[in-house]
């Protein structure tokens, strides 16, 4: 069946999944899944096992899972992360999906969670495919006068080659970054993990595996929706 959304926003049943109400409920759910990966349990039976006790369906297993780390990553993702006044004038390396997915679900109001690491994380998925959305433009927009005005370096911005549409997004993104005057460039490459975790360079990602094993990164995407999309939709998640 045919993607014919127009908006990266909340599914229909996230209104009730993520309520105030159900916050502590799902922190607590957060702690005790980190709890057990901090002492080796496997990331699928853990999450099972978590879920199975605090009742949680899918989307709020899937929030947790992204929302949690075990303490040896937390600490390590501090130690690697570069603040806003470390970028000045610093080449940074965009992790282009998840980026510009997680600007687009804030900006159409999706659910936006706060993970113990400090990350800001959206629950969509694109699927093998990515379709563009009303929020693609003015996310793209958000993103380079943010990086504009902290006078980063140049922007390279990898996108899955895989990906159904990817030549159709990187087309977006020069012409943007031509139009507004901002040293872009963009590469489609098979896995943008591999390349982004053997770089020298700042790396603009909230993916677990790419932060786990980057020589540093910046929390890009938090730091343009908390400035810049002050309506955001987030769920806070860090127990911590």
């Amino acid at each position: 069946m045919p993607d014919k959304r127009k908006h990266r926003g909340a599914h229909p049943e996230d209104e009730l999944l993520f309520a105030p109400s159900q916050w502590e409920n799902l922190r607590r759910a957060a702690r005790d899944y980190s709890w057990l990966l901090s002492r080796g349990y496997a990331d699928k039976s853990a999450l099972k096992l978590v879920g199975d006790r605090f009742s949680l369906r899918q989307r709020q297993r899937t929030a947790v899972m992204r929302s949690a780390c075990a303490d040896e990553a937390q600490e390590a993702r501090a130690a690697k992360q570069l603040g806003p006044e470390q970028m000045r004038g610093r080449s940074l390396l965009l992790d282009g999906y998840n980026v510009i997915t997680t600007v687009e679900a804030a900006l159409a109001g999706g659910v936006i969670l706060l993970g113990r690491d400090g990350c800001y994380r959206d629950i969509a998925s694109i699927h093998g495919t990515y379709r563009k959305v009303a929020e693609t433009i003015p996310a793209l927009k958000l993103i380079g006068n943010y990086l504009d005005d902290r006078k980063t370096g140049a922007g390279l911005w990898y996108l899955d080659r895989p990906v159904s549409n990817s030549g159709r997004l990187k087309k977006m993104i020069l012409e943007t970054a031509n139009e507004e005057g901002w040293d872009w460039q963009v590469e489609l490459v098979y896995s943008p993990d591999g390349v982004l975790v053997r770089s020298e360079e700042a790396v603009a990602t909230s993916d677990s595996e790419i932060l786990n094993r980057c020589k540093c990164w910046f929390n890009l995407a938090r730091q343009v929706i908390e400035r810049l999309a002050v309506e955001a939709n987030i769920v806070d998640l860090n127990f911590d």
